[in-house]
């Protein structure tokens, strides 16, 4: 057993930074940006810090009678900063984490994660000098991160602490030996990370890692959804492969798919989508694993001509039901239900819970709804043999979140320049290569300082989303750097060589998020340009980005040098 002790008496102090070689420690900013493997977010816990939150006083690890803390400066917006341990463990496998916190003073809104921000205990109000001791299960496991392809071995517990001042009094880590829940599916169910300073409300979260927080009894979770990811995917980029070739008679697979299914030809619900759920089911119970389906979660979409509720994914669900039927397998239909808790919250009132702006994918409260009727529809579905042991281990009697409050997208501080503007520019690769649209979006947003997203969120009918450009489209469409103007017919073409205009108007876009353009004055270009796009040209032309006599050719397709100049050239790198 691992103990760690973090009171003034114990055997860990705040100056006990994480390094590979100490095998524990906490995480923090630098500490991440000294191990370029630790800014996955697969590999950190879940947790990346927004760009801007550099630029202020940063917190720091303190300590009290009670244990280490974070002591966070003041920003210009709301949040918590959460403390994060980092500690080796000898294999993968299943442990048994046992965290106890108590502080001086009270804790509000207090949650404990564990492995990549898996929710393990939620707590409303801690207080002072109240003692909080949770159990914890987690699973040691490898994982193909987003835009990888190999698998990654990480040996270590990560625990993560999220209050108004997290506290951290005492860890024990021992290996045990339990079932383990696996869970198969795509961006709605996956460990999604966060950004801090963390808000609840606007956090991407899938109900996957909400889950552990439902539990009671020995049984880990262990995620291997990834957004983006088809019945079919999900095998061929290697993701299948872990959970099968370490699960033993006994264990339990979730899967949870339709929303990337449905948008490839040859899946079906009925043809493709069938056939791969059936052969899924097959090789779990091969071995003696118990299979159990869930129908893919509701949308929040309603129709703009009557205002009805539209439901995309009715058939996959129905699909999802009649298999399980035919080969005696458990359903759980989070469709019904969460379509049910839409349609009677209406279109606005289930905006609350999920991400702002976006209608396939929760916020932390709404996955935490989703993971609640998960349970609940385990504990009606799962009721013999094996099955019904997993039904005694979800919680009955659940200590509900409070409902949030409707949340708009992070803003950015004024004032903030991007911390790199100093840095070195590195010359691309291939200069002379064509930049594609695709990556000329990836090279902006990047250089504007924004972090890719894990999600992406169905606008465009040529992006599935398990693309490595997905999360950096979804970006820009958050933050209005790229819009459907560019992309008639709904088709972001994003192998296609990007002209000098559109790649202009979207780095004009991406610097006017963080600088004042200047204001609109006549331009060379102001015929060869859409009405709405000319603010942004005439904007180009006064900071030097275009020619002042007209002799650019906006039609032109741009090279990789081109572009990487112009972002040079504005600084915003």
């Amino acid at each position: 057993m691992k103990k760690f002790v973090f009171t003034p008496d114990g055997n860990v102090g705040p100056e006990d930074l994480y390094t590979e070689e100490r095998g524990y420690g906490f995480l923090t900013e630098q500490v991440m940006e000294s191990r370029p493997h630790l800014m996955l977010p697969e590999l950190n816990g879940g947790f990346l810090p927004v760009p801007w939150y550099r630029q202020l006083k940063p917190a720091r690890i303190g300590q009290t009678r009670y244990g280490c803390l974070i002591d966070a400066a003041d920003g210009p917006q709301p949040g918590q900063i959460p403390i994060r341990f980092k500690c080796h463990v000898e294999a993968e496998g299943s442990y048994h984490v046992s965290v106890t916190i108590r502080s001086d003073e009270t804790l509000s809104d207090l949650r404990i994660f564990t492995g990549r921000r898996c929710l393990g205990a939620y707590r409303e109000t801690l207080l002072p000098e109240e003692t909080f001791t949770c159990d914890l299960y987690t699973e040691v496991c490898g994982i193909i991160p987003r835009g990888q392809e190999q698998v990654y071995h990480d040996l270590s517990i990560e625990v993560c602490v999220t209050a108004d001042r997290p506290v951290l009094s005492e860890i024990e880590i021992e290996p045990v030996e339990c079932p383990v829940l696996y869970i198969a599916g795509d961006s709605t169910v996956t460990d999604q990370s966060a950004e801090y300073p963390y808000i609840p409300q606007i956090s991407y979260a899938g109900w996957g890692q909400m889950l552990p927080s439902l539990l009671h009894g020995k049984l880990t979770v262990s995620n291997h959804s990834h957004s983006g990811l088809t019945t079919e995917s999900f095998r061929q980029e290697g993701h299948a492969a872990i959970p099968f070739a370490r699960c033993k008679p006994g264990d339990y697979m979730l899967f949870q798919f339709g929303h990337n299914d449905q948008k490839l030809m040859h899946l079906k619900a009925q043809e493709g989508y069938l056939a791969n759920l059936a052969q899924y089911i097959a090789e779990c119970r091969a071995i003696g694993v118990h299979p159990i389906l869930v129908t893919p979660v509701a949308r929040n979409t309603w129709r703009g001509n009557d205002g009805q509720y539209n439901d995309l994914l009715g058939e996959y669900a129905d699909a999802c039901l009649e298999i399980g039927l035919r080969m005696s397998v458990p359903v759980l239909d989070l469709h019904g239900l969460s379509m049910d808790f839409i349609l009677r919250l209406r279109k606005e009132g289930a905006r609350k819970y999920f991400y702002p702006s976006d209608y396939t994918h929760h916020n932390d409260f709404g996955a935490r709804k989703m993971a609640e009727m998960i349970c609940a529809e385990i504990r009606r579905t799962c009721k013999e043999g094996a099955y019904g042991w997993l039904a005694s281990c979800t919680e009955e009697s659940i200590i509900s979140w409070p409902e949030p409050p409707l949340a708009k997208p992070r803003q950015i501080p004024d004032g903030y320049l991007p911390e790199n503007d100093a840095a070195e520019w590195e010359e691309p690769e291939r200069p002379d290569d064509p930049l594609l649209r695709a990556e000329a979006l990836d090279m902006i947003i990047r250089r504007a300082g924004f972090f890719i997203t894990n999600v992406y969120n169905d606008l465009f009918t040529d992006i599935i989303g398990h693309e490595w450009y997905a999360g950096a489209v979804e970006c820009g469409l958050q933050n209005g750097i790229l819009t459907e103007e560019l992309c008639p017919d709904k088709l972001f073409r994003p192998l296609e060589p990007i002209t000098l205009s559109d790649f202009v108007i979207l780095l004009m876009r991406a610097y006017g998020s963080r600088k004042t353009l200047p204001g609109l004055q006549p331009c060379p270009y102001d015929n060869d340009v859409r009405k709405e796009f000319q603010p942004l040209i005439s904007a180009a032309c006064q900071l030097g980005v275009l020619s002042e006599t007209g002799s650019d050719a906006l039609d032109a397709p741009l090279y990789r040098g081109q572009g990487s100049d112009l972002c040079r050239k504005l600084k915003i790198m």
